[in-house]
């Protein structure tokens, strides 16, 4: 069987998978606020906005699994709780009682925090020659960054 870490000393293992594991924290605070928009986005803005938190939530829950799964390989226990997810995380809840515009500027600011959060784990990642997570990492950031971009279009204007 050929070892999926062999070049990854424990203590840097470490460093690694509780980055990782708060970008999935983050990402499924995320997930859950981006489906919460998505059932109460209201006025005239519901049709492309109730589409895009749609969109957000799909994507952000495949990368749940994305990033649970490098967990895993890294042979860490991945967290599947919503309270451990709070405590890891620098993104809060939301209870969707806000408008259209808040929002959108609460997801764009959700979008600028997981793409910081993969950075440090890439530079992590780098610097301990895990090259699989740091491309991990680097894809979903960019992801992010563009979907910040799209936010920051809707409110300009």
């Amino acid at each position: 069987m050929v070892q999926v870490v062999a070049n990854i000393s424990s203590n840097p293992q470490h460093e690694i998978i509780e980055s990782l594991t708060r970008s999935l924290a983050e990402t499924s605070i995320v997930t859950m606020k981006a489906q919460n928009f998505h059932w109460n986005i209201t006025g005239m803005t519901f049709g492309p906005l109730h589409a895009l938190f749609q969109e957000i939530y799909e994507d952000h829950f495949e990368a749940q699994d994305k990033l649970a799964e490098r967990i895993k390989a890294l042979d860490a226990h991945a967290e599947g709780s919503y309270s451990e997810y709070l405590k890891r995380s620098r993104i809060e809840e939301s209870e969707g009682h806000l408008s259209d515009k808040e929002m959108i500027g609460a997801m764009r600011t959700d979008q600028e925090q997981l793409s910081h959060s993969l950075r440090v784990l890439a530079t992590i990642a780098d610097k301990h020659g895990d090259m699989v997570t740091n491309d991990l990492a680097i894809q979903r950031a960019d992801h992010h960054d563009k979907l910040a971009w799209i936010l920051r279009a809707h409110l300009k204007g």
